[in-house]
């Protein structure tokens, strides 16, 4: 909060002095003064009644710029929706339960989103919804905790960035299954010029070679490119899927100290992505609004037709009941409980701003805590669903090759590239379920990239408002600039090493970040601002404070849970791979300072917040010896120990902005007044001395 000036400062010693140098009746100066300082006083309490908020009495009359909102209450929920459902929810969390106990990992997933999930998406959707500010402004609520603010938009930045990267992939896969309707899919053989020798088809046909089960020992699902001198006893094999995704789309080079040149093929796609965005967000909200409807419904149309198609295929009972068979020993590791409580918080997007900044929108009176109920449960309900989508896929596929499930499940972008358009190569009329599967994945994408970048861009506006929003054609231009930057941004991630440096961000950028946001942003509400404020907040708006549930886990439950899981992730941290792929020690720092870029903007912000709003001089006076230290006896302080009288001030900013403050100024003015009740006293005791001494004269006159 930017200090105001001092609106008047009164010193008692000068207030005395100018009483006894006048010239004129003291009686008459006396009662000046104290009507001066009645009609000081009246005019103090008069503004402390007018208006409460301290910042009130500084800002422009004016009312602020607008920032639009939400036309009706279904914009809002399928945004909602759009944002949290995204590509995670088809390629993390399927693999996730496989290889976290089958359906015993449903335990532990709805359980932290009952003890976490929620009621984090509550208090975000809450949050945003009472302010009606952005992941940045909305820290009025204390300016010392800004920096989780930036924290959040750090890492929506870093998300914004890689995100789009992905989307790009996803547009490449739609655009070849178009094409090929009119000449094939280009991933179902080894007959291509960027095929290997190492390359093995659907058909189990090599590129020049037959391939024999029973004469190799061969890995048939492995992202990693062989050596070039590999025989064929013990050799690395790929499918033709992979060699696609990996030689062809990305033109892979061997590791992250190889860069290479920029993919142009990649780039002009990843500026398509870009141009989608910016089209659809050209009017923020207003735009954004009338694309959700197709983007948050249309992947669910798609999963349900491939569900349909998948479970029609021979093995889906396989793969269906790979993922759901339980294993319940596996609760009793904490590390199944602890990716649970990950898994929540990257499938329902908590801590990156993105759901303040779309409440923020809503009308106040709007009912946030049945939208955070249908949007949490629609979204977990939502991977379940996926599930059986991807496992019905991966059983058909492991029926194909006479292998273990297990051996075809893979989790990440290697399942949405790689091992599932493997499937769809295998199905009849392959180019239809190829159009739907990456429609439906480029669906997902662009909602939940739609929201991120409109929370990024919400932070600015609100901030700037009086910049950015000054004129339409103002606000343009900085989302056309905003999105431009981020395009440059995403270059080298379309070189021939891109792959690693996502990979590189997607690791460290979503998970102590987010887990270290969320835990100081449940403490900074529920108990440096106060729980018992926040709830009669939320009863401002929904005419009822959140019940008991709300308040234990809030104020308990949720913050130990995401402390423990930090400390587990800490102790249990493994280096980051890509498959078999390890990446170098410089670039392993290069990824902690990634996941530290965003944390540190906390501490950042609260010591310069600290420092330049008088911080810094409390320390200093904080480190003086207190005004009695000394010797014991009042005998033996002389010197610089002796007492000394000191004059004392007081201002009226000081006053306003201090919990009592009618109190003191009322206690300061009564004091002024007293003492000059006692000068009064003494001056008309002087007055009569002189009056008593003229008598005198004239009576020996």
């Amino acid at each position: 909060m930017d200090t105001a000036p001092s609106l008047f400062t009164i010193e008692r010693r000068t207030v005395l002095n100018e009483v006894t140098e006048v010239d004129e009746d003291p009686s008459e100066v006396l009662k000046n003064t104290n009507d001066t300082i009645e009609e000081d006083q009246y005019e103090a309490d008069n503004i402390l009644e007018t208006d409460s908020t301290p910042l009130d009495l500084f800002q422009d009359p004016e009312e602020p710029n607008e920032r639009g909102q939400w036309t009706n209450k279904l914009e809002f929920l399928f945004t909602c929706i759009g944002y949290a459902v995204g590509l995670g929810n088809i390629w993390r969390f399927p693999y996730l339960c496989y290889k976290n106990g089958g359906g015993a990992f449903i335990i532990p997933y709805f359980v932290m989103l009952l003890l976490i999930g929620l009621p984090i998406f509550f208090l975000e959707l809450s949050f945003g919804q009472f302010a009606s500010l952005g992941p940045l402004t909305i820290w009025k609520i204390n300016p010392l905790f800004k920096g989780i603010g930036y924290a959040t938009v750090a890492t929506v930045w870093l998300f914004d960035i890689y995100y789009n990267v992905i989307v790009s992939h996803i547009l490449f896969f739609l655009c070849a299954s178009f094409k090929s309707i009119f000449s094939g899919i280009p991933w179902d053989n080894c007959n291509h010029e960027w095929n290997t020798e190492f390359c093995i088809d659907s058909n189990h046909n090599t590129s020049g070679m037959t391939y024999n089960s029973s004469g190799t020992n061969a890995t048939v699902f492995s992202v990693v490119l062989p050596a070039s001198n590999s025989t064929l006893n013990n050799v690395t094999y790929r499918t033709a899927a992979q060699e696609y995704y990996n030689i062809y789309v990305l033109q892979k080079s061997s590791g992250i100290d190889d860069i290479g040149s920029i993919n142009w093929r990649l780039c002009l796609l990843l500026l398509l992505a870009w141009s989608i965005v910016l089209i659809c967000l050209i009017r923020g909200v207003q735009s954004l609004g009338r694309v959700v409807y197709f983007t948050a419904l249309f992947p669910y149309v798609m999963l349900t037709i491939l569900l349909i198609r998948g479970v029609t295929l021979k093995g889906a009972s396989q793969g269906i009941i790979f993922y759901l068979k339980p294993k319940f020993s596996e609760l009793l590791n904490a590390r199944v409980w602890c990716e649970a409580a990950a898994q929540i918080f990257y499938s329902l997007s908590c801590c990156t701003g993105g759901l303040i900044a779309m409440s923020s929108f809503n009308k106040f009176k709007q009912n946030c805590l049945k939208d955070a109920l249908i949007v949490a449960f629609i979204n977990c309900l939502t991977s379940f669903y996926a599930g059986f989508v991807i496992f019905s896929v991966l059983g058909f596929m492991a029926y194909e090759k006479n292998v273990d499930v297990s051996k075809v499940a893979v989790g990440g972008p290697g399942l949405a590239f790689e091992v599932y358009p493997e499937a769809i190569a295998r199905m009849p009329v392959p180019a239809l379920w190829a159009i739907l599967f990456f429609l439906m994945m480029a669906t997902l994408g662009f909602g939940s990239q739609f929201s991120q970048v409109e929370c990024f861009i919400c932070a600015f506006t609100d901030e700037w408002a009086h910049i950015i929003r000054k004129s339409t054609a103002t606000s343009i231009l900085f989302r056309v600039i905003v999105m431009a930057k981020f395009f440059l941004l995403g270059l080298p991630m379309v070189t021939y090493g891109g792959m690693y440096i996502i990979n590189l961000v997607d690791s460290n950028a979503g998970g102590f970040p987010l887990l270290v946001i969320g835990f100081c942003e449940v403490i900074a509400i529920n108990w440096v601002y106060g729980y018992n404020f926040f709830s009669k907040d939320i009863e401002l708006m929904l005419g009822k404070p959140p019940g008991l549930y709300w308040k234990v886990t809030w104020k308990f439950v949720t913050p130990l849970i995401i402390f423990l899981t930090i400390l587990f992730n800490s102790i249990s941290y493994k280096n980051m791979t890509l498959g078999d792929y390890k990446y170098p020690q410089w670039a392993i720092v290069l990824g902690w300072l990634v996941a530290l870029f965003p944390i540190s903007m906390i501490p950042i912000f609260f010591l310069y917040r600290y420092c330049t709003e008088g911080g810094h001089q409390l320390v200093q006076a904080l480190m003086k010896p207190a005004a009695d230290w000394g010797p014991a006896k009042t005998a033996d302080r002389t010197g610089r120990y002796a007492p000394k009288i000191k004059s004392v001030k007081f201002s009226r900013q000081d006053s306003i902005f201090k919990d009592g403050t009618r109190g003191v100024i009322k206690i300061s003015l009564n004091e002024n007044r007293q003492e000059l009740s006692s000068s009064q006293k003494e001056r008309e005791k002087d007055i009569d001395e002189e009056k008593i001494e003229l008598k005198q004269t004239d009576s020996f006159a």
